[in-house]
């Protein structure tokens, strides 16, 4: 097996339990890509007061979504590496490692280490590139690998969020819902710090660069317009017209991340009279805390509250075929 391919997505405690969850907090939100402020002032805000106030809370959410057999990020990713490495055949070795926690990246990439590849591809699961995910997941695999002595050929997948097989996938996935049905279709995409978006294009703020109308040169990076790129493909395919679906950003910290906000939408559409809900999040490939409890839990409860009949969620692309299918097609072509 002379081709490795990596897949890696962000991580997950080794278990609900809060020491456990203020660990991976404190790993992940220590990372200068994810908080970009200054040393000093980053490892006052999450080791003072962001994971001493959230993990005991965060606990017991992930308790909310765990399942006999692990957490379900953990358990679809790997199940998303088993039917590739079927798909792909035994010309390739699949491998699946945790940007945070475990697998880790140093562990796994040790393993594929020690099998001497020619060739290794790193996959980042995440389709919007963003410096905070795919950006530090691949710094972080490069610095491990530039380590090694024999260095072999390395390949990236730095985005899929425009690939024609990731679009027809997730459409796929949508379409057994029928979303004609539904009085309006969310497509809800994990938000970001605008400063960090706004960074993408030298700080420009991106109703200046038009990224919820087009990407271009200019906006090439921005995890916007990429996330606005996908929601206008998705809708192309779907046959759904502009007045059919809304863009919109969750799990925000604070009012200055991308809007606008998938709670405050939902809760508007309620009120403007529409009961039934379609919600997808095409910034997922396997559904996890965000997808299972935010949006499946706390916003169809919100929605509920303010007059809506009901919320239904589309489940993620997890080891959906047509999905299998389409990685395997961007992995040999890388």
């Amino acid at each position: 097996m002379k081709t490795v391919v990596l897949l890696i997505n962000l991580g997950t405690p080794d278990s609900p339990k809060t020491g456990d969850v203020r660990k991976y907090l404190t790993t992940f939100l220590n990372d200068p890509r994810v908080i970009d402020l200054p040393w000093p002032a980053r490892k006052l805000l999450v080791n003072l007061v962001i994971v001493p106030f959230r993990s005991r809370k965060s606990a017991a959410l992930y308790r909310s979504v765990w399942t006999a057999e692990g957490s379900p990020l953990l358990i679809h990713t790997k199940r998303l590496r088993d039917a590739l490495q079927v798909k792909l055949g035994k010309v390739f070795a699949v491998e699946m490692a945790m940007r945070y926690g475990n697998p880790s990246l140093k562990a796994i990439l040790g393993k594929i280490k020690v099998q001497q590849p020619e060739r290794i591809i790193l996959v980042p699961l995440y389709p919007q590139y963003a410096s905070s995910t795919t950006g530090s997941t691949l710094e972080k695999a490069l610095e491990i690998i530039g380590r090694w002595k024999q260095t072999p050929e390395v390949k990236m997948i730095h985005h899929f969020h425009d690939h024609e097989g990731f679009i027809k996938s997730f459409s796929q996935r949508i379409n057994t819902y029928n979303p004609k049905n539904y009085d309006h279709v969310i497509m809800s995409f994990h938000g970001l710090p605008n400063r960090q978006v706004n960074a993408s294009h030298q700080g420009i703020d991106c109703a200046a660069m038009g990224c919820s109308e087009k990407r271009q040169e200019g906006n090439r990076y921005c995890y916007r317009a990429s996330c606005y790129e996908t929601a206008s493909l998705l809708a192309d395919s779907l046959q759904l017209k502009k007045d059919e679906y809304t863009v919109c950003f969750q799990s925000r910290f604070s009012k200055n991340w991308t809007t606008p906000f998938t709670d405050e939408v939902v809760k508007e559409l309620a009120k403007t009279n529409k009961k039934r809900l379609l919600v997808v999040s095409p910034s997922f490939v396997t559904d996890c805390l965000e997808t299972i409890h935010e949006l499946g839990t706390e916003l169809r409860e919100d929605f509920e509250k303010n007059g809506g009949a009901q919320l239904t969620l589309v489940e993620s692309l997890n080891d959906f075929d047509p999905w299998v299918d389409a990685l395997a097609s961007m992995t040999k072509n890388c």
